[in-house]
């Protein structure tokens, strides 16, 4: 499914109405009754119960009207509270207030200090709110006195149902410059708004609807919309159909390189995630001096073992021996548990100057380009990069904070800078790849904070690549099954307990779920 910018949001709009001839009354008056039907599902039966709306004066506050209207005629007893004087209402809001008027239906104004109090009480007797003060159009803070409101609204603990967005949340961005409405329910329209999908914005939204207003589904789906949200049908129209008459070979080579004294398990992991995301064949490459403990983990996995420093970490005297197994292989990951030892260092720059398979660079294999990305910029094959924030930050010399700011921007930035897909790990990770085409996560949780989980998605993107998706698919389906393992490791074994071992173990029920 695509995501929109407001800016994109608002081109759709103007088409529907200019293009197509579908007026915005037309919209707004379907966009209105998503929410009440939003609403009734939430409350149940609407008779007899009691809803408080509160609308700001754009087309937001229009859509709440609507929604107000609809849900007195299914028998709700409805209050709407209107931030500003009715006479600053024009357009299609004007009209649907003039038509609330008509029915004998009372207008509360609260544009007032001493207003406060009244609202308190509004929201003691009532069963549920609808917030559509600010639309995708917001930026920045809210002013204070409707601040004052989102405060109330939030401390009264009754449920929320958002128009389109939270008032208060950049569509844009996400960020919360201020109060925010914590929604318990968010109806948006025609396609989910960037904000929506990206924390902290995702944790105010609550549970996101994707109403159908009447736009006519090219709109929806132009080219020019390079961002999408990843979601359960869209990975399983990318998973490869395995054959009858299949065997092992068509389904890939996947090389490791990776482990060190301390740090195997890193190495071992990633070669996990490869088998569990059905890579045919997965060999891993490790220091001599751990050998005995990482070809006793996975019996699965070929291990071979290259010359080691003494400090149990890569050492030059290996280059040989992996360039030859990578002749044999189709896809390569490296980094994961090297370490950042010096000489380990030079190896993984020596190896990424004269790779020629599809790379997938974690962990130390990140860091040890950290100060020289010249060397990523030179490489032919394609190259998926998996940094966290941290891994980020240290990549272009900024905070951690920095990049959490923005992740889209800086994700969008990067991986046309440095020609690679670029896996921004974190909450809602972020996948960009350098045509412009951005894919945001929708699942995963708190629990998969735990070490090894990334290098699981390494490999789970490797494997996916074996089998010969095309990179940027198989980084965005790897994330996406990667979270979905998470979710269905925490139902069963909670958050705190969560570890990365239990992803992989996960994998396949996911994956059995999706399958063709």
């Amino acid at each position: 499914m695509k995501a929109v910018t407001a800016g994109e949001m608002r081109e759709i709009d103007r088409k529907a109405i200019y293009n197509f001839g579908i007026q915005g009354i037309v919209l707004m008056e379907n966009a209105g009754r998503r929410v009440a039907e939003a609403v009734a599902e939430r409350l149940g039966p609407a008779y007899g119960r009691t809803v408080t709306v509160f609308a700001g004066k754009g087309n937001n506050g229009g859509d709440g009207l609507v929604a107000a209207r609809h849900l007195y005629n299914m028998g709700a007893d409805v209050k709407v509270l209107l931030l500003d004087k009715p006479e600053n209402i024009s357009g299609d809001a004007a009209v649907n207030l003039a038509i609330w008027r008509k029915m004998d239906q009372k207008i509360y104004t609260v544009t007032q200090k001493e207003d406060l109090n009244a609202v308190r009480l509004f929201l003691v007797k009532t069963d549920m709110v609808v917030d559509a003060i600010y639309g995708t159009g917001f930026k920045g803070k809210v002013r204070e006195w409707a601040g004052r409101i989102i405060e109330a609204v939030n401390a009264c603990g009754k449920p929320v149902v958002s128009v389109d967005i939270p008032s208060g949340l950049e569509a844009d961005t996400g960020n919360v410059g201020g109060p925010c409405i914590r929604a318990s329910v968010t109806v948006t329209f025609g396609l989910p708004k960037i904000g929506l999908l990206l924390e902290p914005g995702a944790g105010y939204t609550g549970e996101m609807k994707v109403a159908d207003i009447s736009f006519p589904p090219v709109l929806l789906e132009e080219e020019s919309i390079k961002h999408n949200l990843v979601d359960r049908e869209l990975v399983r129209g990318w998973l490869p159909f395995r054959p009858n008459t299949s065997h092992k070979g068509d389904y890939g080579r996947v090389l490791v390189v990776g482990g060190a004294r301390g740090m195997v398990g890193a190495a071992c992991l990633a070669a996990g995630g490869a088998l569990r995301s059905g890579a045919g064949l997965v060999s891993l490459a490790v220091p001599e001096e751990v050998y005995l403990p990482a070809s006793s983990m996975l019996a699965e996995v070929m291990v071979t073992p290259v010359p080691g420093t003494g400090a149990g970490t890569l050492s030059k005297k290996a280059l040989p021996v992996i360039s030859e197994m990578m002749e044999r292989s189709d896809v390569l990951v490296l980094g994961p548990g090297l370490s950042t030892h010096p000489e380990t260092v030079s190896v993984v720059r020596e190896i990424v100057s004269f790779n020629n398979l599809p790379l997938v660079l974690d962990a130390d294999g990140l860091n040890a380009l950290a100060g020289n990305l010249d060397t990523i910029k030179k490489v032919k094959a394609p190259v998926v990069m998996t940094p966290h924030p941290g891994e980020m930050a240290r990549l272009i010399g900024a905070s951690a904070g920095a990049v959490q700011k923005n992740r889209l921007r800086e994700a969008h930035l990067r991986s046309a800078e440095w020609g690679v897909v670029l896996v921004l790990k974190g909450a809602r990770t972020v996948v960009a790849s350098p045509d412009g085409i951005i894919y945001i996560n929708s699942t995963g949780n708190p629990g998969m904070a735990t070490g090894g989980s990334g290098d699981v998605l390494a490999g789970v993107i490797a494997g996916l690549a074996a089998q010969g998706m095309q990179l940027d698919r198989s980084a965005a389906a790897g994330v996406y099954l990667h979270g979905a393992a998470g979710d269905s490791a925490a139902l069963k074994k909670g958050l705190m307990g969560l570890v990365a071992g239990d992803i992989i173990n996960f994998l396949p029920g996911v994956i059995k779920s999706l399958e063709n």
